[in-house]
């Protein structure tokens, strides 16, 4: 099979032109933005749209449904979904892209909960966490004051993996907090409120280290604090995790299609776009020759 760097050179033709259909994951969206439109810029005829509508949210609206070309996604595809594609004739190719830090963050006042165990973040997250919890309920020594939470909605990826993996089990999560698929509204609303807390990728708190305060997370181990550096070491445990994309295998038989995603896959070692510009953990270079093995299988097929 070509490896990666030879499969790139392919890509950058002018004769390549059609349209391609990206949903999914908030999550993955700076990463595929990133790649399509360096993408679109070396084939001016391949015009790539992306919607960030959450990775849950894309397959069950518009990849199981056939109206979206690919689909991001912050967790594996559930059985569920990919049963829902097949019934329609939709079948889902799966590729890691980059692996991330999945983020808790407080407000930059708090001085007290900058270290928490994974067993206090279930009880502020989990299904039993009610409104008029404070602080204090957590631990005796902080503030009597009503914990504020803004997190990922219901159609989220992210939402689904804090969820398995802080309270232990898929749906666990509290009603008492403020959803929603927008990063930003997410850090606005802990910026808002001193006794704030929330959750979502680590790459907008990579592109936005001021605005609030990263969580260092103890799983038995010790705190340790989210970066590129312990997610891929596996020291940021349970909260380290792979992201993914999914094209339909049925639209690899479009060639503007095939060679995206050979060049996303490509790219997803680029140190420069995937850590640098985003703000993820890049693939390894044997990884990505792995994935680009199957996807020219897939395509073959």
């Amino acid at each position: 099979a070509p490896t990666a760097a030879q499969a790139v050179t392919v890509g950058r033709s002018e004769e390549l032109s059609g349209e391609i259909s990206i949903t999914g994951s908030s999550t993955v969206f700076p990463l595929a933005t990133a790649v399509a439109e360096q993408f679109q810029a070396d084939n001016p005829g391949v015009d790539i749209s992306i919607q960030s509508t959450g990775s849950g949210g894309g397959f069950e609206n518009f990849f199981s449904t056939g109206d979206s070309d690919i689909n991001n996604a912050s967790r594996p595809i559930k059985d569920s979904e990919r049963e829902a594609s097949e019934s329609n004739g939709v079948i889902p190719h799966e590729v890691v892209v980059a692996t991330d830090a999945l983020t808790v963050v407080v407000n930059n006042d708090n001085d007290f909960a900058t270290e928490m165990t994974v067993d206090q973040l279930a009880q502020i997250w989990g299904p039993d966490a009610e409104a008029g919890q404070t602080w204090a309920d957590i631990d005796s020594m902080w503030p009597d004051e009503e914990i504020e939470r803004f997190g990922a909605a219901e159609t989220s990826g992210t939402f689904d993996y804090f969820t398995e993996n802080i309270n232990g089990e898929e749906g666990a999560h509290t009603q008492d907090y403020e959803p929603t698929e927008n990063d930003r509204t997410i850090v606005q609303g802990v910026q808002g409120s001193e006794f704030a807390i929330g959750y979502f990728g680590f790459s907008y708190f990579f592109n936005n280290p001021d605005q609030v305060t990263a969580v260092s997370v103890d799983n038995g181990n010790g705190p340790v604090e989210p970066s590129l550096e312990t997610a891929s070491s596996g020291e940021y445990q349970p909260l380290a995790r792979d992201l993914y994309t999914y094209p339909n295998e049925n639209r690899l038989e479009e060639e503007h299609i095939a060679e995206f995603m050979r060049y996303f896959i490509d790219q997803s070692t680029s140190e420069e776009v995937v850590a640098n510009q985003v703000g993820y953990v890049p693939r390894g270079e044997d990884q990505a020759a792995q994935e680009l093995e199957e996807l020219n299988a897939a395509i073959d097929g």
